[in-house]
């Protein structure tokens, strides 16, 4: 007999492990999770989907806990709304003589709640971890999908910003500069200067390329077409959260009337809504070493010194968001995070 407990906290270790190990980006947190996910639902020991669907949400609980990053959650509810709809298919099937879910069938499984899930039905494991498949394969294709997209927003002698380094916009600029010829200026995002990174890697492909210091941004402004930058997470009000600094860059393109243009795949929408008060959100710092030196610190004088590692970027600052799926307004974020999660799925 699988002891469920024991599973989870083996789990946890595993993932904390992971953390440890690695300098995990948002990409590599949400494939770990999924995949996380996929051996509990094989392992742990469950007869209805009710039951799956709690052990599938303490984990997350357990996950958050351990790293307290918006795409753990998305995860787990993405997961967790494909055992209710690969339960309610199910049930659908069975009881449906044609092999088909008639449309009373779906929109009854729609107005089910979680308490109804208590049926047995001895192929929902088999089915639920193909679906779970299917997610990670769109994780996997999801900087691929967007960057296929970048000759539509991307034309021939343009003059393109970004801010850091994002591995989507990295290949998304790299896809574009196959069919289309264009510059590229990199703020070097400063203390990390993760942008010289990027900077380098994308002058190598023979993308032409500038470094400029993030104080430069505003002066240069003006002679750019369009700004592309990533996003940590998007939020449902259409809200990004990204690496600190971009956040003056995008205002500096909104006083400029210059387009910005955020690349993210569909596991970043969170169905959260940003808060001032979300410190965990955004409690992340990184040691202020690099950019004050302690050694000249006037004796006979006391400051604090924060360096906060992402930033929060208005809805109305964006005017495009590129995802998976194509191209949206930030505004339309809501109905996709409606597609992609169940509202009762809160934990």
């Amino acid at each position: 007999m699988v002891n469920n407990k024991t599973v989870l906290v083996e789990f946890v270790d595993e993932f904390q492990a992971s953390l440890k190990q690695n300098n995990l980006r948002s990409y590599d947190i949400a494939r770990t999770v999924v995949l996380l996910l996929r051996k509990l639902i094989g392992k742990v020991s469950w007869t209805t989907a009710k039951q799956l669907i709690d052990f599938v949400k303490s984990l997350g609980d357990d996950l958050f806990e351990a790293n307290p990053s918006e795409v753990i959650i998305n995860m787990v509810k993405r997961v967790t709304k494909l055992i209710r709809e690969e339960y309610f298919e199910a049930i659908g099937t069975n009881t449906n003589n044609e092999g088909g879910s008639s449309l009373q069938t779906i929109l009854m499984a729609n107005n089910q709640s979680s308490d109804d899930l208590t049926e047995a039905v001895p192929s929902l494991k088999s089915t639920v971890i193909d679906a779970v498949n299917e997610l990670i394969s769109e994780l996997e294709t999801s900087r691929s999908n967007i960057a296929l997209k970048s000759s539509e927003y991307i034309h021939s002698n343009e003059i393109i910003m970004t801010y850091g380094k994002s591995r989507t916009v990295e290949l998304f600029l790299k896809k574009a500069s196959l069919k289309r010829r264009f510059s590229v200026i990199v703020a070097e995002c400063a203390p990390f200067f993760h942008g010289q990174e990027l900077a380098k890697s994308l002058a190598e492909h023979g993308i032409e390329t500038t470094v400029i210091p993030d104080t430069a941004v505003f002066a240069i402004m003006s002679r750019v077409n369009k700004v592309i930058m990533g996003a940590q997470t998007v939020y449902a009000d259409g809200g990004i959260k990204t690496t600190n600094g971009a956040e003056s860059m995008a205002l500096a393109a909104k006083h400029h009337a210059v387009p910005v243009i955020v690349c993210s795949g569909l596991f970043k929408l969170t169905p959260k809504f940003y808060c001032n008060q979300d410190l965990q959100s955004f409690g992340e710092f990184a040691s202020p070493e690099l950019s004050l030196d302690f050694n000249s610190k006037p004796k006979d004088y006391d400051f604090e010194t924060i360096s906060p590692t992402f930033t929060y970027i208005k809805a109305d600052t964006v005017n495009l968001l590129i995802t998976d799926v194509g191209g949206n307004s930030p505004s339309y974020v809501y109905r996709l995070v409606a597609e992609l999660y169940q509202q009762e799925d809160e934990f």
